[in-house]
């Protein structure tokens, strides 16, 4: 295999533009798979990413075409997965930009857009669908050429579907990629881009081969993470993992280095030889930043170590997610999880039930904010249950996001409204043609990572789409809002607010856990406060026992002997009487 024919590139597009379906075809094509073992979205191997119809892990792929070998790497759509698509991209040397030829160019076509071209990649567009009834290909083109400054006759067009046009992509590819640039002769450094943990032969490292060749049973050392261990196997992706004696410059492949977890090996990493290691290493990834926080407690007390083992076992595969563990009074251990999105978090709790049977009840999503304490000290918390008092806070922030959303013309006053309502800032609008605009808004992260996107879809009709990168900190006026309940406050019930939206939240909170909570023999008052004044209140009647239901006459002083004595016992539980809240009434308020 010669550096020179090798082409690496990957397929980047906004969710359900066809990109696995693509490349079932350019497998199917290139004769990788054979027909007989052929099936629909072939590189999304969890069940759930075919159930969902969605890619949640990169899959990289070799195939030959015209005798060249084809790396592709098959990237996720969603903004929640991005970190996936930016390790792809420094793993390639270019992009197939793929656009719906009905639904053009959305919010996350712009983002994977812009990181690419970001990286310095050949952009190859590519409109698919075109087999649609209500595809515009030449409508699309035109977007594509006004955003990329391409020329009108460098956009291809095919169907991931029926496989119409798929061969002159691969031509295009062969055409356009640039083939990688690495030194043979060089000490070996390659780019650890992705990891998985393999029960039986430990982490199993994706690399892309820049500089020299990997042999089986070479020593290989991580540059940054100063870890030694041994090349057990190296191999190809074809698509299931198939050995090789050596892994060349230029080549994306893999290799079985025996480490116990994920963490050992660290994503971004140079991988060299131990007996001539290289000293230079190549330029890795920013760490993924957890954007959303949330507990994950078991539905059943007793199955704590069912769920430790479950997040202990699935933390080998994704080395987004982080957890510590910790306690609540109401629902008892679990761990404090961090997460990039609200789509990370369903994906994680229904893999937790799906794989290692852990039921989970998730807690409200928050996000991280940062804190200026009187001592001048700087701390990040993730749980309203971690601010300190009111009194030693000098300075609350809280993160802030650039969001990006493609909305036909005639939903721009609904979502500059919505926007609004959630606390954005409106900072420009560009068209991509006639009928669509992209609005650019900032506003609070911890404002759309719950209800927002549903809002959204539900004010355009299902015709917006949306992307957000992180911003930064910047202070606000917030202020935490705990709820008391008989008395005594609910610590996994607290939250940080908006002092401005403080007072109808608080109503929003009392009111529902009156629904919920089950009415006791005395009065129960629920309250939301702030530093301890009250912004919002509700009561649960006390039960009523007809006590003198087994009179059956005398005079009437006997009845209201017996009623004054309920009264006192009525008055005496409500000054001492605690309410035990069950697990159940948690799990309703603390519904995503």
């Amino acid at each position: 295999m010669s550096q020179a024919a090798t082409r690496n590139f990957c397929i980047i597009a906004h969710i359900d533009h066809g990109k696995s379906t693509l490349a079932d075809r350019m497998l199917e094509l290139t004769k990788t798979v054979e027909q007989r073992e052929m099936q629909d979205q072939l590189l999304d191997q969890m069940d759930l990413e075919r159930e969902r119809g969605i890619t949640i892990k990169l899959q990289p792929v070799r195939m030959g075409w015209k005798g060249h070998t084809l790396n592709l790497i098959d990237t996720p759509g969603h903004v929640d997965f991005s970190y996936e698509v930016s390790r792809s991209l420094a793993a390639v040397e270019a992009a197939v930009l793929l656009v719906d030829a009905s639904q053009g160019v959305q919010a996350q076509t712009l983002a994977v857009l812009y990181q690419a071209l970001d990286q310095g990649l050949e952009i190859i567009p590519v409109i698919n669908k075109i087999d649609l009834p209500h595809a515009e290909p030449e409508r699309r083109r035109e977007e594509l050429v006004s955003l990329i400054g391409c020329k009108p006759e460098d956009v291809v067009f095919c169907s991931g579907k029926s496989g119409v046009g798929v061969d002159q992509l691969l031509d295009a590819i062969v055409a356009r990629t640039p083939a990688p640039s690495g030194n043979p002769e060089a000490e070996l450094r390659g780019l650890v881009f992705d990891a998985v943990f393999d029960p039986y032969r430990g982490v199993v490292a994706y690399v892309r081969i820049v500089d020299g060749t990997l042999k089986k049973g070479d020593g290989v050392t991580l540059i940054q993470g100063k870890r030694t261990t041994e090349a057990l196997e190296v191999g190809r992706f074809a698509p299931r993992r198939t050995a090789e004696p050596e892994l060349p410059t230029g080549t994306i492949g893999y290799i079985v280095t025996g480490l116990k977890g994920v963490a050992d090996i660290g994503i971004g990493d140079t991988i060299t030889l131990t007996r001539k290691p290289s000293t230079k290493a190549l330029e890795g990834y920013r760490k993924v930043t957890p954007m959303v926080f949330a507990s994950l407690f078991p539905t059943d007390a007793d199955d704590y170590q069912v769920l430790r083992d479950a997040i202990d076992k699935y933390a080998l595969n994704d080395s987004a997610l982080t957890y510590v563990a910790e306690h609540s009074p109401a629902l008892g251990f679990g761990f404090r999880c961090g997460f990039l999105g609200m789509l990370h978090l369903e994906i994680v709790t229904e893999r937790l039930q799906r794989e290692f049977g852990a039921e989970t009840i998730s807690t409200v999503p928050s996000v991280a904010y940062e804190l200026s304490v009187t001592s001048g000290e700087e701390l990040e918390v993730t749980s309203p249950s971690e601010l300190p008092d009111v009194t030693r806070i000098k300075e609350l922030r809280e993160p802030w996001v650039k969001l990006e959303v493609v909305t036909p013309q005639a939903h721009m006053g609904a979502v500059m409204e919505l926007s609004n309502r959630h606390r954005g800032s409106f900072v420009n609008t560009a068209f991509l043609d006639l009928d669509r605009a992209v609005c650019t808004f900032e506003l609070p992260l911890s404002e759309i990572v719950v209800h927002y996107y549903d809002e959204l879809k539900s004010v355009t009709s299902g015709y917006a789409s949306m992307s957000y990168e992180l911003l930064g900190f910047r202070a606000g006026n917030l202020v935490k809002m705990d709820m008391v309940v008989a008395g005594e406050p609910v610590e996994p019930l607290a939250t940080i607010v908006p002092r401005n939206l403080a007072d109808s939240r608080g109503r929003a909170m009392c009111e529902r856990l009156k629904e919920l909570i089950p009415r006791q023999n005395f009065e129960v008052r629920i309250q939301a406060c702030i530093s301890g004044k009250i912004i919002a209140s509700e009561s649960i009647s006390a039960m009523r026992k007809d006590v003198t239901a087994k009179l059956y006459g005398g005079d009437v002083t006997r009845k209201n002997k017996l009623l004054e004595k309920q009264k006192k016992g009525k008055a005496r539980m409500k000054q001492f009487g605690r309410v035990a809240i069950p697990s159940e009434v948690f799990v309703e308020v603390l519904k995503r």
